[in-house]
């Protein structure tokens, strides 16, 4: 029985990047989902929801594909960070930082609107970040120019010089889509990157 189509629901080159280890083949849908939180949401909840949405919205329009969905929220204390998106909110960001533990949520989920089934889990990752200075700050923005990651932070790059820890179960977590969890969450649809063990 042939795998079934492969679809990541994101126009993240990072999630492209990663999903691309797993050397299935697959093609990418933006799936158009408006991100905003609702009241109360938790953080947590807010990344499954829109793990989610963004796969069962995909999946509603190839319902024979098996969808990825994806969803980072980065977490200071009680207040979710948003991409900075200017060089003047990523100081800010970082200034904020600096010295401080960052919970970055991740979710992923798959669906498949054929089967009636989405599944999905979250992966929590622990940052602790250095105690920088101004001027570190600005070298490593002018740098990297992280404009479109929350926390002003890419970790899979000249990051990882401004943190001194990371506490994961998946190391892909914080760059925005779990593979561990991921490969998990594909077995249940009958997709494997690696080739059945023999009988």
């Amino acid at each position: 029985m042939p795998a079934p189509r492969l679809v990541l629901a994101s126009t993240s080159r990072y999630r492209r990047e990663l999903l691309g280890r797993l050397q299935l083949p697959f093609d990418v849908v933006n799936p158009e989902v408006d991100e905003t939180p609702r009241p109360g949401e938790t953080p947590g909840a807010l990344a499954l929801r829109l793990a989610r949405a963004k796969a069962e919205a995909v999946a509603a329009q190839h319902p024979d594909a098996v969808v990825i969905g994806a969803d980072q929220v980065a977490v200071l204390g009680e207040r979710a960070l948003s991409k900075p998106g200017t060089h003047e909110h990523a100081v800010a960001q970082l200034r904020a930082l600096r010295g401080r533990r960052v919970s970055f949520l991740t979710a992923v989920a798959v669906a498949r609107a054929g089967a009636g089934a989405t599944r999905a889990q979250l992966v929590p990752t622990e940052v602790h970040f250095r105690d920088l200075d101004d001027a570190a700050i600005e070298a490593y923005l002018r740098a990297d120019q992280p404009y479109d990651c929350a926390g002003a932070a890419k970790i899979e790059s000249l990051g990882i010089a401004l943190v001194h820890r990371v506490d994961s179960d998946d190391p892909t977590a914080l760059i925005g889509l779990p593979l561990i969890a991921l490969v998990d969450l594909l077995a249940g649809f009958g997709v494997s990157p690696l080739p059945p063990p023999h009988a």
